[in-house]
């Protein structure tokens, strides 16, 4: 395999794991909802890492998707997970 190949590879599941990661906030914001307050640092972090990574991705001269992708429900689902801690 070419070094190209192996990395556009790492990068797909590099990517998918990133989406992965943000989802996995979904049943902290339900245990929120059920009354089982977390601690909202690291998901307010979390965001705030996030949306940097969307805006550096939006901001390159050829916007770059895949970074734009993978940190995009980290800004929603992070700035979600963070409110319902509350």
């Amino acid at each position: 395999m070419s070094h190209n190949k192996l990395n556009q590879n790492i990068g797909r599941i590099a990517s998918v794991i990133s989406v992965l990661m943000y989802v996995s906030y979904l049943a902290q914001i339900a245990s929120n909802l059920a009354g089982h307050k977390g601690n909202p640092v690291q998901p307010f972090v979390a965001m705030v890492n996030a949306a940097l990574w969307v805006a550096y991705g939006w901001s390159a001269p050829k916007k770059d998707w895949p970074i734009i992708i993978a940190n995009a429900p980290g800004v929603v689902l992070g700035l979600a997970t963070g409110i319902t801690c509350l």
